[in-house]
C-alpha cells in the first residue's frame, strides 16, 4: 500500500519492512526494542509535511479532541526533522 504522499511512500515501505521483521523476529519472542524508531520518525515527519501542504493539520487537530487522538498535533511537532531526500 501507498503512502498518503507520493514522496512518502519510500519511507512508508521502509518503515513497514522493518517493522515486520521486528514483530516477527523480536518481539513476539519477547524483545522489546525499538529498532525501527528512526525510520518511523523519518515517515511521519514526511508525513507531517504532506498534511501541512495539503491544508489538513487544522482538520486534524479539530478533530482530536472529538476522537481521543494520543498523537502529537503537527503544531507540537514544529520541529520534526523534514523527510530525508
Amino acid at each position: 500500500m501507498d503512502s498518503l504522499g507520493a514522496e512518502c511512500t519510500p519511507l512508508k515501505h521502509k518503515y513497514d519492512a522493518c517493522f515486520t521483521k521486528w514483530y516477527s523476529e523480536k518481539f513476539i519472542n519477547g524483545e522489546r526494542s525499538n529498532d525501527c524508531a528512526e525510520v518511523f520518525k523519518e515517515y511521519q515527519a514526511c508525513i507531517r509535511k504532506v498534511l501541512v501542504d495539503r491544508g489538513l493539520t487544522k482538520m486534524i487537530d479539530d478533530a482530536r479532541p472529538t476522537i481521543g487522538s494520543v498523537f502529537a498535533s503537527a503544531a507540537d511537532d514544529k520541529d520534526a526533522a523534514p523527510p530525508k531526500k
